[in-house]
């Protein structure tokens, strides 16, 4: 069997990259009210720009999470010296391509020679990713990635109220906000421009609800369909209950940057632990290291001898313990 672990071994050096600096343009803006009305619309507790931007309907990011984030970063960095891939973490290999289990808290670096990931990772996202070995396999699932033929399933354990519906498909827009972080949008501001030049894209996810506080869902509920046009989505909680686990499985339609946490976010059930999109950083009396999201299954085409190939990753100590037997 070909071997590709020396290749693989992450360093400290590329866990963390400077900072990219970019020129802004100067625009003035009206100051913060908790209403404000121009050219029609209404816009609650934001700063609105005189361009008339998109308004993102997802909050930006609690001052926390900037300290949370660099904590995290500076131990992955410290961890990444000592990670070595090994044959255990290698689901499948054969002359073309390789399926690797990434842990969660690790970084992949960009591989050597001919080898290239085809697809990526947050630091903090565990499961399966592709490394291929030539040009040719990289360039065909490139295309199968970008036409939508690679299907993907994740795992995410969230924090809130009992969702009413069963599965739910969310469809919405994504982007870059004024200072650089990503954002939801409405569906029907997709195609205008964002401060930066770049526009808001469409994504969309499904999800599927498996257990709440470690307990399956065994009563029948409803399957629901949700494009984001406002702030909020009361329909996804139920009654004044607390907050508790709910682990769901994501289906991402689309390969937007953070597309399932964002729209974790936005049905009012951010993921255990990402800080950066509301999610807790305490629970239960204990700090959260990571988020709980795992790329949990892969399913496409062989690049080169055509054969479909379906894989399983093994589910994290947080995925089993969530579960109880579920899956």
């Amino acid at each position: 069997m070909p071997k590709i672990l020396s290749l693989l071994t992450p360093s400290a050096a590329s866990s963390l990259r400077p900072p990219i600096l970019r020129r802004v343009p100067t625009t003035r803006l009206l100051p913060r009210r908790t209403s404000a009305t121009m050219a029609g619309a209404e816009v609650s507790g934001e700063i609105f720009d005189l361009q008339n931007y998109p308004t993102p309907l997802s909050p930006p990011c609690p001052a926390i999470s900037k300290e949370v984030e660099l904590r995290r970063a500076m131990s992955a960095a410290s961890r990444s010296s000592f990670f070595v891939l090994t044959g255990d973490d290698i689901v499948f290999e054969d002359e073309w391509l390789a399926v690797v289990n990434k842990p969660s808290g690790s970084t992949l670096p960009a591989p050597q020679a001919e080898l290239h990931l085809a697809n990526r990772l947050d630091r903090d996202t565990s499961g399966l990713m592709i490394i291929t070995k030539s040009h040719r396999a990289a360039a065909k699932l490139v295309e199968a990635f970008t036409e939508h033929r690679v299907k993907k399933t994740y795992l995410a354990l969230c924090i809130g109220r009992a969702p009413v519906w069963g599965r739910i498909r969310i469809s919405s827009g994504h982007g870059r906000s004024r200072f650089g972080a990503w954002r939801v949008y409405s569906t029907a501001d997709v195609g205008r421009t964002l401060p930066g030049g770049s526009r808001v894209k469409h994504m969309a996810t499904s999800f599927e609800l498996l257990a709440l506080d470690g307990r399956e869902v065994r009563a029948e509920r409803a399957e629901e369909t949700v494009a984001a046009v406002e702030k909020a989505v009361a329909e996804a909680e139920e009654g004044g209950e607390e907050p508790g686990e709910i682990l769901v499985r994501a289906l991402p339609e689309s390969g937007r940057t953070h597309q399932i946490r964002l729209h974790c976010q936005y049905l009012a059930m951010p993921i255990k632990g990402d800080v950066k999109y509301g999610g807790v950083h305490e629970w239960e009396g204990e700090e959260c290291d990571f988020h709980a999201l795992h790329a949990e299954s892969l399913m496409f085409e062989h690049p080169v001898t055509g054969l479909p190939l379906q894989f399983q990753s093994p589910l994290p100590p947080w995925a089993r313990e969530a579960s109880r037997g579920v899956l």
